[in-house]
């Protein structure tokens, strides 16, 4: 039983004095003071262990969730990482694989460039010996690009480092790109060039050599053109040759007729003897100044004073050259094909039989040698030992100055 005071309210929550209990069994009674702040302490433990064994016992029901979910976010984030570390390798490989063909890519076109670089200089050397002096083979273009060979050099290119954008936003392969349509470029316009320069070679020795045989022809001269048969035609070339090969073919042909007329043309006397000095009398029948009867004259005077200069009308040999008669002092120099000149009347000589002698070559000195009546000099021209008019052949030499 509990015992209070009077005092005290008779609810045990409104009693603000300690409560005694009194415990009785039998003969033996027992009695104790609970104060408030005891019994509010009390509660207080109990409610904490209640609360600590509930929350204990939660835990335990939970722990095993509580670990899986742990374990299974840990999973994740391996599997997330795993997978970021296999994209970044997969994308390191393809970058690495995208260089290395972009590297044989540029490989390649550089050994196709080189290739065609190669070509075009044999091209030229195929030219040289068809070309002769006048004609000078047609040499490539300067590429206003980078150098072949420094193209992937420049443009940084190297298959371990990424394909970083320029500037303007390119990568270093369209760079490179950019550059073999460049070189391509170029290199073509060098192809069509040569084939340009071909064209305009050949014509040019078509147009020389029709020149120089029409001029001949208009003195009454002709050129063998030392074929064995008749033939002609336009040239077809076949569908197999190149346009280069069969153009380079029809230039060597035109070359060769320009070769052979220029040799047949250098090789007659068509140049002046005396230079500046007038003619005083013509090739054919007329009055002899000596004895006043129709004469043939098988030659043409120059009128000239004492000691100007005789030149040599074309390249030759001497095969005379001293006194010879009504000639006075001569010179006679043979051209091959039949042809030979004569100097006559000189009043020097300054070659030697047997001496090579070129167009324009000083051969001796005018004078009044021989049967002259005055100082002169007496040219003429021979074919086969008959006389021909030299005047033909200074109007040939007139008009192949352009020519040769």
């Amino acid at each position: 039983m509990t015992e209070s005071h009077p005092s005290d309210a008779t609810a045990l929550g409104k009693c603000k004095g300690p409560h005694t209990v009194i415990i009785a069994r039998g003969d033996h009674i027992r009695h104790f003071t609970v104060r408030p702040w005891l019994a509010t302490a009390a509660a207080c433990v109990a409610l904490s262990a209640v609360t600590a064994y509930f929350g204990a016992t939660t835990y335990l029901v939970l722990r095993d969730d509580l670990m899986s979910a742990a374990v299974s976010r840990q999973a994740r984030m391996q599997q997330a990482y795993e997978d970021r570390i296999s994209a970044l390798r997969f994308q390191v490989d393809r970058i690495t694989s995208r260089q290395m063909l972009d590297q044989q890519l540029v490989e390649n076109k550089v050994s196709e460039l080189l290739n065609r670089q190669a070509a075009l200089a044999g091209l030229n050397s195929k030219l040289a010996p068809l070309l002769p002096r006048k004609a000078e083979a047609p040499s490539p273009a300067p590429l206003e690009t980078t150098p072949i060979r420094g193209v992937a050099g420049a443009l940084g290119f190297q298959p371990e480092t990424e394909r970083k954008p320029s500037g303007d936003g390119l990568s270093r392969a369209d760079q490179a790109d950019r550059a073999f349509v460049a070189l391509n470029r170029s290199l073509q316009s060098v192809e069509t060039e040569q084939l340009s320069n071909l064209t305009r070679l050949t014509s040019d020795a078509y147009r020389t050599a029709d020149g120089i045989e029409t001029a001949l022809a208009s003195a009454g001269l002709e050129v063998d053109r030392e074929s064995g048969e008749a033939t002609g035609g336009p040239y077809l070339p076949s569908s197999h040759a190149s346009d280069f090969d069969t153009k380079v073919e029809e230039l060597g042909e035109a070359l060769d007729r320009l070769q052979s007329v220029r040799t047949q043309a250098t090789s007659l006397p068509l140049a002046n003897p005396a230079a500046g000095s007038p003619v005083t009398s013509t090739f054919g029948v007329r009055t002899d100044p000596l004895l006043g009867r129709p004469a043939l004259h098988a030659g043409i005077d120059f009128r000239a004073s004492v000691g100007a200069p005789a030149v040599a009308t074309g390249k030759g040999k001497v095969v005379s050259a001293g006194w010879n008669g009504g000639y006075g002092r001569m010179v006679e120099i043979d051209h091959g094909n039949g042809y030979a000149t004569r100097f006559a009347h000189l009043s020097e000589i300054d070659v030697s039989e047997g001496e090579e002698v070129k167009a324009g070559q000083i051969i001796g000195r005018t004078g009044n040698t021989g049967r002259s009546t005055g100082p002169h000099l007496h040219y003429e021209v021979r074919k086969d030992g008959s006389a021909l008019d030299p005047l033909r052949f200074l109007k040939a030499g007139r008009m192949l100055r352009d020519f040769l």
